[in-house]
């Protein structure tokens, strides 16, 4: 039987999280990514840029925290639409005192690292073009973690000023905290029709559409054998 392929232009679509405190959240989410609110509620806030919504925040201040081995979010990852946005958001991150928890060259990307206010982590980036990402030399994708220069980056973005997420800025992927490596493939590329990019990187996968570096990832590094995530808990709701 042929495998099924999921449509090559599929993409991700919003993060969904339910959080204690939705003002703190919101006030993070706008002040430090540049996100815009869209809309606002007692129970729930959507945010995003001018044109599309990214991530919606579902408030439950009685959730409990997830066990600490469960399944559920890595982080999610907000795609600038360039190096200099990329630059300039980092300038703007650190003027307000914010901390950042690392910064990695993949080969594919350049990518800044840190967590909301309840532990969520989040990831934001900016693709380098297709022509310049490193392949082994089975074809498959070979991505790696390297040292990033955060003042080169910071002078990529010195002549813009941020001003918020700018339009362009999309949900780039999703990383999962999953308890089993083979059953996270067999459903998102046997089931879903994802493409495996690449799986030779120490306890994870990661997956696409359209032969993006991925859209979906997934790592058992503190989550191996551990509890699915509990309905109702804190942190990731869904994902589209």
């Amino acid at each position: 039987m042929e495998k099924f392929t999921i449509h090559p232009q599929t993409t991700v679509g919003t993060v969904t999280l339910t959080v204690s405190n939705l003002s703190a959240q919101v006030d993070f989410y706008h002040r430090a990514l540049g996100l815009h609110l869209r809309a606002h509620t007692d129970d729930y806030a959507v945010l995003g840029t001018t044109t599309t919504p990214l991530v919606i925040l579902r408030a439950a201040s009685a959730a409990a925290s997830p066990p600490p081995r469960a399944a559920g979010l890595y982080h999610l990852a907000i795609l600038l639409p360039d190096r200099a946005a990329l630059g300039s958001w980092l300038i703007h991150y650190a003027k307000n005192n914010y901390p950042l928890l690392g910064a990695s060259d993949h080969g594919v990307s350049e990518a800044l690292y840190l967590s909301d206010p309840e532990g969520n982590g989040i990831e934001v980036y900016r693709d380098r073009p297709r022509t310049e990402w490193p392949f082994a030399a089975n074809g498959r994708l070979q991505m790696v973690t390297a040292a990033l220069n955060l003042r080169q980056l910071a002078g990529a973005g010195s002549n813009s000023p941020w001003a918020g997420a700018p339009d362009g800025t999309r949900m780039g992927h999703i990383h999962l905290k999953v308890n089993d490596l083979r059953q996270t493939e067999a459903f998102y590329a046997d089931v879903l029709g994802f493409d495996v990019m690449q799986n030779d990187y120490p306890g994870a996968t990661f997956l696409s559409a359209g032969g993006y570096h991925h859209h979906l990832g997934g790592n058992t590094w503190h989550s191996a054998g551990g509890p699915p995530l509990p309905p109702g808990a804190l942190g990731l709701d869904s994902f589209t």
